[in-house]
């Protein structure tokens, strides 16, 4: 029966009109539901950007606000990639039984909502309990350096995401191949391994300076008086959204309709020059890269970088949590269980952000792939493929509040739908673009060739992506789905935006930590390790159902 039904798709497949039908209903997809709801919401208001226009010193405050934005996140993203490319190759390369938790653990940043992140951060780094305890003094102050350590924090999970789906996707035949030619496995690595790699580069690249961009939540929590665009955009809120809305929508369209010109300008910028990076670098240093190949060099890289892991990502993310393990023996940990008072709207929360994390990752998956193969094989003609990737950044830079808002207005306007829907298409268009990313820069590393040779043998395009296309891009699927599962469970701005009913936990969270439901630091710590501890084990069940090849 199931060698039936698959002899059926696989010839409905070679037809090309289910083809065109296939990639044009993602096409239209991606443009009903993605793109042009949060595009044509700021349209919508256009007319009010007259108001900011006629303020020079609010124009000018938006656009250093603006400029801000951009200096941390190209910094932030270059960090992460020199931090995320060594710890993504001791997670996929190493032989280490632990690493498998340690590959867990480097999501922990992303399934903590943004802002009990945040307020963890500022608690670390800031707070008289924190590391600054053993200096007697806050070490790091609100302000630019706190925002950059954390955004460095939670965009870090990303690109090591991306780089572990690339390497566990990557056949090592060629790399095995030099090396039997007598290169060092350092020099294996730089010369040919990298090159093969670059596609999965960019495209770390780019999510983590969009997530940076776009991240509103807990940047707010630890900016004090420094102002990015995200900040700006809520301080205006704040100040103008009562008393002067007009001036509010002005401000709004102004700086995300920047932030969107110069983001699309920067990407367009990444994929003309990155695939002409020269990748390796001409110059060759033999001696030194051999002593860079030996164990003790390896050691001390993996030592360093595991260092930095757990010294700036794990123990700042996780530090709001700790203080869970003290409500254990207390009252309040009888009242989770039991789900009385507060605890009982926690759990419904809770529910209500797996439940829709888990319809989006589904939707992202079904309606994602055709549209990764759109970009990464140009489907859609090399010209019109490489504009389609450009706008599939685009909702990664409009700032969460700002997509909510955007969003709000343009289904409210138009259709009368339900909260729950309202709320998982908000969720799906921020993380769309996660998912289409990773699987574009894994079916680029296949060479097309593979697939020519198999349809020459006669197979159907489903069954070249069945036998050969999945089988070699399944850990970017993974890693894109894990990616797509903890941001949704994880956003908060535009949850507040599109719905006051639903509350999912990180708005629940936020309500707490701003005492608009009374709650005991104790409550908002369990709260927190609750939410931590079962997104970590949903992660690494999803690990050990898909399993791991050993390829090296």
């Amino acid at each position: 029966m199931t060698e039936r039904i698959t002899e059926t798709l696989d010839k409905l497949s070679s037809r090309n009109v289910v083809k065109y039908v296939v990639y044009a209903s993602a096409i239209i997809i991606f443009f009903s539901l993605i793109f042009i709801p949060p595009i044509a919401g700021i349209f919508l208001k256009w007319d009010n950007i007259q108001f900011i226009l006629e303020q020079p010193a609010l124009v000018n405050r938006a656009l250093g606000a603006i400029q801000n934005s951009f200096i941390i996140a190209l910094t932030v993203a270059a960090l992460d990639l020199i931090a995320g490319i060594p710890m993504a190759w001791l997670i996929a390369r190493g032989k280490n039984r632990w690493l498998s938790i340690i590959d867990t653990l480097a999501d922990i940043p992303f399934i903590i909502p943004t802002t009990a992140l945040g307020y963890s951060l500022l608690l670390f780094w800031s707070g008289s309990g924190g590391v600054s305890a053993l200096f007697g003094e806050s070490i790091v102050s609100t302000g630019w350096l706190l925002v950059m350590l954390l955004h460095f924090t939670f965009s870090f999970p990303v690109v090591v995401r991306v780089m572990v789906g690339a390497l566990l996707d990557y056949k090592v035949e060629f790399e095995r191949a030099s090396r039997t030619l007598g290169a060092a496995p350092f020099t294996a690595m730089r010369t040919v391994t990298f090159p093969v790699l670059r596609p999965a580069m960019i495209s770390a690249f780019i999510l983590a300076f969009a997530r940076s961009v776009s991240e509103t939540g807990a940047t707010i929590v630890v900016a004090g008086v420094f102002e990015n665009g995200s900040v700006f955009i809520q301080n205006i809120k704040t100040q103008f959204a009562v008393s002067n809305p007009a001036l509010y929508n002005g401000a709004v369209v102004f700086a995300s309709f920047i932030l969107i010109t110069v983001s699309v300008g920067i990407f367009i910028t990444i994929r003309l020059l990155g695939p002409k990076l020269k990748l390796p670098l001409k110059r060759v240093r033999p001696q030194t890269e051999r002593k860079l190949s030996y164990k003790t060099a390896e050691r001390s890289r993996n030592t360093v970088i595991l260092a930095v892991f757990f010294a700036l990502i794990l123990l700042p993310s996780l530090f709001v949590a700790l203080s869970a393990f003290e409500a254990i023996p207390t009252p309040t940990f009888t009242n989770a269980i039991s789900g009385s008072g507060i605890w009982s709207d926690y759990w419904q929360s809770l529910l209500l952000s797996y439940g829709v994390g888990g319809i989006v990752t589904v939707l992202n998956i079904i309606i994602g792939l055709p549209a990764a193969i759109i970009i990464a094989r140009n489907k859609a003609g090399k010209f019109m493929s490489s504009i389609f990737d450009l706008l599939v950044n685009v909702p990664l830079v409009v700032p969460s509040i700002a997509l909510g808002v955007s969003l709000g207005i343009f289904w409210t306007s138009s259709l009368a739908l339900p909260d729950f829907i309202l709320l998982v298409l908000a969720h799906l268009a921020i993380t769309y673009p996660y998912f289409v990313r990773s699987m574009a820069a894994a079916v680029e590393r296949i060479s097309p060739d593979m697939e020519e040779a198999s349809r020459t043998l006669g197979a159907k395009p489903l069954g070249v992506f069945r036998t050969i296309v999945f089988p070699l891009t399944k850990y970017s699927m993974l890693s894109g789905a894990i990616m797509v599962f903890t941001r949704s469970v994880s956003e908060t701005g535009a949850t507040l935006a599109v719905t006051s009913k639903l509350q999912t936990a990180p708005v629940l969270l936020v309500n707490w930590i701003k005492q608009v439901v009374p709650a005991s630091q104790l409550d908002i710590a369990l709260a927190s390790g609750f939410l931590v501890l079962f997104s970590f084990i949903i992660l690494l069940i999803l690990r050990l159902v898909v399993g791991r090849e050993e390829k090296y």
